[in-house]
């Protein structure tokens, strides 16, 4: 393995986006979810960089990133789509397998989607699911107002290192409401796909609570839904919560591990 990791970085959209790539392989972008960057998940980099040559990114106002005045979905698409377009110039040595993380999962979907070719593969941890309903509800939302403030008060602590989380509260929330309409639509996206797709879920996303349980079955349903549209896409499923990425990756890497075998055209149903 290639230990040395090299940094640059991106101007896009007057935002600084800090690239890592290191590694020997298969090119692999390995796109972070919300909340999450990458110093949070040097682990599963760092077993990937094992075999393969592994591009890893902050979104903005995430880590290393600096702060923006917009945190859209199609803002942060846009910062994928960056790096994606500064690797392209730089050059690989093949399209990547692209990575992401929860977001990351539904950013790296609009993006196969709309660069035919771009990408060798898709694996998608814990993101990106048609759910039959949304996540954001009335009913949840003084309970999701609150455990998202509370996070932000905690982020505060992270303040200035590379771990740290600009998005207020009220961002989150934002941005959940528009994933949940993104994701009403999303299969739409999945059927312009011809990449080979792996999806790695965790069986209790939402924690074991009365409340957690109902959006487990959601979440569950929502990759049934996605296997009968799309039957060629493999799932996989991980005893675990959202922070997978985080307790369980040394099972996501053999994961992704294994893949490498099902690359190639997968023809669209």
């Amino acid at each position: 393995m290639n230990s040395t990791t090299r940094n640059l970085t991106i101007q896009h959209d007057g935002v600084t986006i800090p690239v890592s790539r290191g590694g020997r392989g298969r090119p692999l972008v390995l796109c972070p979810g919300l909340n999450s960057t990458q110093a949070d998940l040097h682990e599963l980099a760092g077993l990937l960089r094992r075999d393969h040559d592994v591009v890893t990114f902050d979104l903005r106002g995430h880590g290393l990133a600096s702060a923006a005045d917009r945190y859209s979905f199609e803002a942060f698409l846009s910062d994928l789509a960056a790096v994606m377009k500064e690797l392209d110039r730089l050059g690989l040595d093949a399209a990547p397998v692209l990575v992401g993380y929860s977001l990351g999962a539904d950013l790296a979907v609009h993006f196969a989607a709309e660069h035919p070719g771009a990408v060798a593969e898709l694996v998608l941890i814990d993101g990106a699911n048609p759910v039959p309903e949304p996540f954001v509800t009335e009913a949840l939302l003084p309970e999701l107002r609150a455990m998202w403030e509370e996070m932000a008060a905690r982020q505060e602590a992270e303040r200035g290192t590379a771990r740290q989380v600009l998005l207020t509260a009220q961002d989150v929330l934002d941005l959940n409401v528009e994933v949940d309409a993104v994701r009403s639509r999303i299969l739409d996206r999945y059927r312009r796909i011809d990449r080979p797709l792996s999806m790695i879920m965790s069986s209790s996303m939402a924690g074991e609570s009365g409340e957690g349980q109902r959006l487990n079955r959601n979440w569950r349903a929502g990759i049934e839904r996605l296997v009968r549209e799309r039957p060629r896409t493999a799932a996989y499923w991980l005893e675990a919560d959202h922070g997978l990425v985080f307790t369980h990756a040394p099972e996501i890497a053999r994961i992704i591990r294994s893949t490498a075998g099902r690359a190639g055209s997968v023809p669209a149903p």
